[in-house]
């Protein structure tokens, strides 16, 4: 592959990434598309997925990742398990960028970064215990699930604000844990919170231990003032910490916002680098959805395709 120049290389295997594929392969792009270290991405962490368009029952993440990566092969994509280390790529208009696993140097004239963006956790290991059984950092991916039943919020911000309020839409009692003394959210939002009767906040609390029987039944927060412990009943909890966009490997090369995520024109998937395109998460920091990601994959792919076009006139 060192030898020839590819027409598009596609970095990151989530709904961006795949269906991006999708549609460059149908374009006769043969694209080779890189997984990444997390195949199929933050939804192979989502037990299931009941919002996606064209599931009535509902699927598993890691299935529906599979189902997507088995129709982006059958029109032709080249699916290689491996994770970019480095990227150069070229400012000019029809310029080669390169791309770089640990073994080879990979030559295109289109990039899609689909790299997505990963939850914050707090590093707790009842987080990873429970993961799948009652621990998750998108209310609007698993909300449904606790219609009706007691929750735990823990974050002080927008994201963890904005999920809260979304949660007691839905669920019998929304507890937030906050760390400080005082929201870190915008005023706006501190006054939803405050305004939603169904939201108890215990500011100055973290979270100690989940309990449970292979599912979460009990929370265990602290005092970080005292110590002293408070046990609450809840079927859910929600980490609400803020996310990463995974997009380390570009930051110095492609324009981002404070928070990292790549800033791409309005209305399209073009970064300030000609022939470099960003879709789903890894430049979606409000929607944040399979939805909305596959089909900015599909935009990034129209973009590629018209771009290479362009080169021809």
């Amino acid at each position: 592959m060192e030898n020839s120049v590819l027409d598009c290389v596609i970095i990151g295997s989530g709904p961006a990434g795949y269906t991006a594929a999708i549609y460059a392969s149908r374009a006769d792009l043969k694209p080779v598309l890189y997984t990444g270290m997390e195949l199929g991405g933050q939804l192979t962490t989502t037990t299931e997925v009941e919002n996606f368009p064209g599931y009535p029952d509902g699927i598993t993440g890691p299935e529906m990742m599979e189902d997507l990566k088995k129709q982006a092969e059958r029109f032709g994509t080249k699916v290689i398990i491996d994770y970019i280390t480095k990227v150069e790529l070229s400012k000019e208009k029809g310029g080669i960028h390169k791309v770089y696993t640990s073994s080879e140097e990979i030559h295109a004239k289109t990039v899609i970064i689909s790299t997505g963006a990963s939850a914050k956790y707090l590093g707790l290991e009842c987080e990873k215990k429970y993961q799948g059984g009652g621990v998750s950092a998108c209310a609007t991916c698993d909300g449904f699930f606790y219609k009706n039943k007691p929750v735990v919020v823990v974050g002080g911000g927008d994201t963890a604000a904005e999920e809260a309020t979304y949660l007691a839409k839905l669920c019998s009692k929304v507890t937030m844990l906050v760390r400080k003394g005082e929201f870190r959210a915008s005023k706006a939002m501190i006054n939803r919170v405050e305004n939603t009767p169904n939201i108890e906040v215990l500011f100055f609390h973290e979270l100690k231990e989940i309990e449970g029987d292979g599912v979460v039944e009990t929370v265990i927060a602290y005092d970080n003032r005292t110590n002293e412990e408070t046990k609450i009943t809840a079927d859910g909890i929600f980490i609400a910490i803020g996310h990463k966009p995974n997009t380390d490997l570009f930051l110095g090369q492609l324009d981002a916002d404070e928070s990292g995520y790549l800033i791409t024109e309005k209305g399209t998937s073009k970064t300030n680098i000609p022939g470099v395109f960003a879709a789903g998460d890894v430049q979606d920091k409000h929607y944040r959805q399979a939805i909305t990601a596959a089909g900015s994959g599909c935009m990034a792919a129209l973009d590629a395709e018209r771009y290479l076009a362009s080169l021809e006139d």
